[in-house]
C-alpha cells in the first residue's frame, strides 16, 4: 500500500511517502495560497497515485484550515502535535547540516505524521 503524507501549512507544504509500513520524506511543495496549494498537491498525488493520503492536524486555527485542506484531498486526517519540533530534533540527531534541516523540515514532520499513522493501524 502507498500513502502520501501532508504536513499542510499557508506558504509550505511537507509531502512525505509511505511504501508498506515504513515512512520517509518526499519534498517540500511552496504555494502562494490554499487553491495553489490544493492544485500543486493533486499534480502530486496524480504522480505518486497513493492508496491513501493523510494530513497532520494541528490545534487551534491551522486545524480548521488544515481539516479543510484535507477534505478538498479526500484525505485521512491525523494528529500532528509537536511533529515539527520532533523533526528538528532527529534531523540534528541525525547530522544534517542547518541549511538542509530548514529546506526539508516539513518534510521530515510529514514523514513523522505518517509514520506515526503507519505505526498506529498496523
Amino acid at each position: 500500500m502507498k500513502t502520501l503524507g501532508i504536513d499542510y501549512g499557508r506558504s509550505k507544504i511537507g509531502v512525505a511517502i509511505g511504501i508498506g509500513s515504513f515512512a520517509e520524506p518526499l519534498k517540500v511543495i511552496h504555494a502562494d495560497s490554499f487553491s495553489d496549494a490544493i492544485q500543486k498537491l493533486e499534480k502530486e498525488i496524480e504522480t505518486e497515485k497513493p492508496d491513501k493520503i493523510i494530513v497532520g492536524i494541528s490545534e487551534g486555527e491551522m486545524a480548521e484550515e488544515s481539516k479543510k485542506f484535507a477534505e478538498k484531498l479526500g484525505a485521512v486526517t491525523f494528529d500532528e502535535t509537536l511533529t515539527s519540533k520532533d523533526a528538528q530534533k532527529l534531523s540534528i540527531e541525525a547530522g544534517i547540516n542547518r541549511t538542509k534541516r530548514h529546506q526539508m523540515e516539513d518534510a521530515y514532520a510529514a514523514s513523522i505524521i505518517l509514520q506515526n499513522y503507519l505505526d498506529s493501524n498496523t
